[in-house]
C-alpha cells in the first residue's frame, strides 16, 4: 500500500509539472489533459445530439433534409462554443488574461473567415427564405442544373452531365438566380421555324400544332400553340410554343426531338424551309452607259 501511495504521489506530481505559460496562467500536464478529455466528450455529445434533431425532433415537422442539418449543425456549433469556453473557466484558466491574444487572433482568423461568414449567412438566407429548394432546376452564372443538395456553405448543383458542381451560398444572394421550377415543374418552351414565302400559313400552323401534340412530352393542358412573329427577308417566321414537365431539366432534348418532327412533317406536306437570297444589281462603271446596261442577278 506504501508503494501505491508512492507511486500515486510521483504521478500527480508528474501531473503538476509545469508546461508553458500564457499570459498569467501557468499550463501543466493535468490541466491540459482535463480540457482535452471535456472538449472530446462534448463533441461527442453534441454530434449525438445532432443527430437526434436531425432524426427525430425536426423530422417530425415539414423540414426537409438540408433545412434540418443546417439547423442541427448551427445549434452544435453555438453549444461546441459555450461549452469550450465553460471547460476552460471550470479548468481554472483566466479567460480575461487570453483577451488581448484573442483579440489580435479573432482579427487575423475574421478576415480569413469573411468569405465563409458570408457564404454561411447566404446559407441561412437560402435556407428560411427558401429562393430554391431540393429538386429545382435552376441557373446561375454558367451553371445550370438540378439542387441536389443545400448545407449552410454551399449548394450542390448536378448538371445533365451526371457533374456535381458546388456552388458558394452568397452566388445565390449575390447573382441574379433563374429557377425553372420555383413553383412548379411545368416550363413553357419557343420553337422559332421559318418557312419560305409563299407557305400557306394556315396550314403551317396546323402542321407545327399536330407535330407539338405527337410529342408525348408535350403537355395537353396548357395545350401548345402557334404565333406568326414576323416577316423575315427570306421567310415567314413563325414561333412554337409548348408546355413540358417531362423535360424540364432536358430542355435541349425536347428542342431536338421537335425540330426533327417538325422538318419530317414538313417534307411530308411540301412546306419549304427557306435559303437567304438577295437580289444585287450590277453596274458597268464605264463611261456613257445608261440604266439598260445594267443587269439584275438574283
Amino acid at each position: 500500500m506504501e508503494k501505491l501511495g508512492d507511486f500515486l504521489e510521483r504521478f500527480k506530481g508528474w501531473l503538476e509539472i509545469p508546461l508553458f505559460k500564457l499570459g498569467g496562467m501557468q499550463f501543466t500536464l493535468w490541466s491540459l489533459l482535463y480540457i482535452l478529455l471535456l472538449f472530446a466528450a462534448l463533441l461527442y455529445v453534441t454530434a449525438k445530439l445532432k443527430q437526434l434533431m436531425v432524426g427525430r425532433i425536426l423530422a417530425n415537422g415539414y423540414v426537409e433534409m438540408g433545412t434540418r442539418e443546417a439547423i442541427a449543425s448551427l445549434l452544435r456549433y453555438v453549444l461546441v462554443t459555450l461549452g469550450f469556453i465553460i471547460i476552460l473557466d471550470t479548468a481554472g484558466i483566466d479567460l480575461s488574461s487570453l483577451t488581448v491574444l484573442a483579440g489580435a487572433l479573432g482579427i487575423g482568423v475574421g478576415f480569413g473567415l469573411q468569405y465563409l461568414t458570408s457564404n454561411m449567412v447566404s446559407g441561412l438566407v437560402i435556407l428560411i427564405a427558401r429562393p430554391i429548394k431540393l429538386g429545382d432546376r435552376i441557373e446561375v452564372g454558367e451553371v445550370r442544373g438540378d439542387v441536389i443538395s443545400i448545407s449552410l456553405r454551399a449548394t450542390t448543383v448536378l448538371t445533365n452531365d451526371n457533374i456535381a458542381i458546388i456552388v458558394p451560398n452568397s452566388e445565390f444572394t449575390s447573382k441574379t438566380v433563374v429557377n425553372w421550377s420555383y413553383t412548379d415543374r411545368d416550363v413553357r418552351f419557343r420553337i422559332p421555324v421559318g418557312v419560305a414565302y409563299g407557305s400557306d400559313p394556315e396550314k403551317v400552323k396546323a402542321l407545327l400544332l399536330e407535330t407539338a401534340h405527337e410529342n408525348p412530352g408535350v403537355l395537353g393542358d396548357p395545350g401548345p400553340d402557334v404565333l406568326l412573329e414576323s416577316f423575315g427577308d427570306s421567310s415567314l417566321n413563325f414561333e412554337l410554343r409548348v408546355w413540358t414537365r417531362e423535360y424540364t431539366s432536358r430542355p435541349g432534348k425536347l428542342r431536338s426531338e421537335l425540330n426533327f418532327a417538325i422538318l419530317k412533317k414538313f417534307s411530308e406536306h411540301g412546306v419549304q424551309i427557306p435559303f437567304p437570297q438577295r437580289d444585287l444589281h450590277i453596274r458597268s462603271g464605264l463611261p456613257g452607259t445608261t440604266p439598260k446596261d445594267e443587269a439584275k442577278v438574283e
